[in-house]
């Protein structure tokens, strides 16, 4: 028990200084990670479907990029977003390619029209944002 009330005090510095942003930029990918983790046992034990395979591949990556924003986010300056932005995008691009994906091996339809190659855009979006976040960081 006090082993529990050392690690909650030494984690609360941490999370009070998170914002909302980095809080659902850390949901996300946590999220990501483990629907990648479930697709890629769904992929490999089940199916075998190689649109499951792709999603899941997507999903872990992506997981991992979101949460490495994050980080960048919790040390960048005040009124620097672009850590921020570049997880957001990175997010946004996971949901539409793989729910495309992800609608199209389990439904059979696609999520929207274009939703895949709009997600793809938007991540790779999100990509330049990051290298634009390293360039002119402060």
């Amino acid at each position: 028990m006090i082993r529990g009330r050392l690690i909650a005090a030494a984690a609360t510095p941490i999370l009070a200084s998170m914002d909302l942003a980095v809080r659902i930029l850390l949901v996300l990918a946590g999220l990501f990670g483990a629907g990648g983790v479930a697709t890629a046992a769904v992929a490999a034990h089940g199916t075998g479907d190689e649109t499951l395979r792709t999603a899941a591949h997507f999903l872990l990556l992506h997981a991992a990029a979101v949460a490495a924003t994050a980080a960048v986010a919790m040390r960048a300056p005040p009124g620097w977003p672009v850590a921020h932005v570049a997880g957001g995008l990175l997010a946004l691009g996971t949901i539409l390619f793989c729910g495309d994906l992800l609608a199209r091996a389990w439904l059979g339809a696609r999520l929207f029209p274009l939703a895949a190659p709009t997600g793809g855009s938007v991540l790779i979006a999100g990509w330049l944002a990051l290298a634009v976040a390293g360039i002119a960081g402060r």
